[in-house]
């Protein structure tokens, strides 16, 4: 009784790829993902390129530092001062940053340390459905919500603190507090995400040390996990920064759009993502206004470029330090090599 013929090319066989025909497919797909990758960044060049030629009537009439610096933007006096929109969205974005990464860090160590196991889906499926919620339900909910319940204690905040740098005075409705806070919420689902993926690969090894040594559960969470983590955190941090650089519904409708730099965290403002919804539709039969917007979204890529390229230098600066920090621990006799001054 004979045997089927497994051979490439037999009857019954599947297809099977030898090692020469394998070889060949080497080059051209390595080819194809460099110019996959290549063209990402021929991409981000023309998005440059092209926001900038539009930019250059506002530009060539202002000039780039005069545009960025100015503190005035007033359309029906031809004037555009960009500085009230970019600190407007440096302001809420640090408020965003300061209340949503805590919360976002606690519920990814919650989820991956504590949390008993037959409720960790639901709450993980519960975290990550904050970010299937519409930007203009975040707005509208601080509008109708946000705003009047959280005034008589903006206002109590503000008499109470007024010693504070950039706290004080009248709280008006909208204003930058209520724009982070939004802005926080909203960062929470893709911050714990990418800090759960990442806590979750701390090394069993690392933590049954730590509690081998008497630590509790919260010291070793504290000198085991958080260490080895915090790379990954630090980048996820920076990520929900871009993610908050670049909201603009939600923020529009809860900041007040005055284009002014306001003198306390609960003033009215405006965002470099806020003046291009507002009045884009508007600026269409003035060329200036039209290319002062695009220049609003060429500082505003441009600052998403640069958090961005934070993110990435700081974790792969913390891969570094963890890289050789394992390889003294595996080579305790290996000799240490003195940095030149």
């Amino acid at each position: 009784m004979s045997t089927p013929d497994t051979t490439a090319g037999g009857l019954g066989s599947g297809i099977s790829l030898g090692p020469t025909f394998r070889s060949r497919l080497d080059g051209p797909v390595k080819t194809g993902l460099t110019v996959i990758a290549a063209l990402i960044f021929v991409i981000i060049a023309y998005f440059l390129l092209r926001l900038y030629l539009e930019s250059r009537p506002v530009f060539s009439e202002y000039g780039a530092f005069r545009f960025v610096t100015d503190n005035a933007w007033l359309p029906s006096k031809a004037s555009y001062g960009a500085w009230p929109l970019i600190a407007g969205t440096l302001i809420t974005s640090v408020v965003a940053l300061a209340i949503g990464v805590p919360v976002a860090v606690a519920s990814a160590l919650f989820l991956t340390e504590l949390c008993p196991q037959r409720v960790r889906g639901v709450l993980t499926t519960l975290v990550e459905l904050l970010a299937a919620v519409p930007s203009v339900v975040y707005g509208l909910w601080g509008v109708f919500f946000l705003i009047p319940k959280l005034k008589p204690i903006e206002q109590w905040f503000s008499d109470t603190f007024s010693f504070l740098p950039f706290v004080g005075g009248t709280v008006a409705g909208p204003n930058y507090f209520i724009a982070g806070l939004i802005l926080a919420i909203m960062i929470i689902p893709i911050v714990s995400s990418i800090s759960r993926e990442v806590l979750a690969t701390v090394p069993r090894e690392h933590k049954e040390a730590a509690l081998a040594l008497g630590a509790t559960r919260w010291e070793m969470i504290r000198i085991a996990v958080l260490p080895y983590a915090r790379p990954g955190i630090s980048g996820a941090a920076m990520l929900g920064l871009g993610r908050a650089l670049g909201e603009t519904i939600a923020v529009t409708l809860v900041i007040g759009n005055a284009a002014r730099l306001g003198d306390s965290i609960f003033s009215q403002g405006y965002t470099l993502a806020a003046v291009i919804a507002n009045e884009f539709g508007e600026a269409a039969s003035d060329p200036v206004h039209r290319a002062a917007l695009i220049a609003a979204g060429l500082v505003l890529f441009v600052l998403t470029l640069f958090v961005n390229a934070i993110a990435r230098w700081v974790v792969t600066r913390g891969e570094r330090r963890l890289a050789a920090a394992s390889r003294v621990i595996q080579e305790p006799n290996a000799p240490v090599k003195e940095s030149a001054a």
